[in-house]
């Protein structure tokens, strides 16, 4: 890895916290100066503009968290244990290895949905992302018999992922923890179902 690089890669690990937190809106350039110790001129020597900063700071959370969950799903060998990883894993988020702020996918879609398409775009892909990675497991399962074979490949994925960022929402926004526990049971319920 080249100085240049090592130098991206130092700027994104500090500012993504930053990013996560305070939104895209939020984050002064001295926020990304003050992370990194490094000049204004430092930063946009090795990013075009805040805009790019923010898109690398995403990518970074998320990766964070679909590498966790991957690593949670390949310690286990059945498709339905490997589905109710998203339940434990968003219900005990605490105790994983989230990215300051929360959840990325949710905090950027709230924050850029009307007012940064690089940004909502990048949030959308994710949820794709996801929701085929669920749809693919669902259809293992199908095959493997360990589901039923009239699942509903595509709405059962997206509700399970808008239970899971709902549960998070909600929890957040009411500072109640006990909704997302309440909403990750009914996330393991409709998983359960699938059988």
């Amino acid at each position: 890895m080249s100085k240049a690089e090592k130098t991206r890669e130092f700027i994104i690990e500090k500012t993504a916290p930053i990013f996560n937190v305070k939104g895209y809106a939020g984050t002064s350039i001295s926020d990304l100066t003050e992370a990194t110790g490094l000049t204004k001129g430092s930063i946009y020597g090795n990013f075009e503009n805040k805009d790019e900063v923010a898109l690398a700071a995403f990518d970074c959370n998320y990766k964070k968290i679909s590498s966790f969950l991957k690593a949670e799903m390949d310690k286990h060998s059945s498709y339905k244990e490997k589905l109710l990883v998203h339940a434990s894993f968003y219900e005990n988020f605490f105790k994983a290895p989230f990215p300051d702020g929360g959840c990325p996918i949710l905090n950027t879609a709230i924050e850029a949905d009307d007012t940064h398409p690089q940004l909502r775009e990048r949030a959308s892909e994710a949820i794709t992302s996801w929701k085929s990675k669920i749809m693919e497991l669902i259809k293992k399962g199908i095959d493997n018999k360990e589901f039923r074979a009239d699942v509903q490949l595509e709405q059962t994925a997206i509700s399970l992922i808008a239970l899971i960022e709902g549960g998070i929402m909600i929890a957040k926004l009411t500072g109640k923890l006990n909704y997302r526990k309440l909403i990750m049971q009914s996330v393991e319920k409709a998983i359960n179902d699938l059988t």
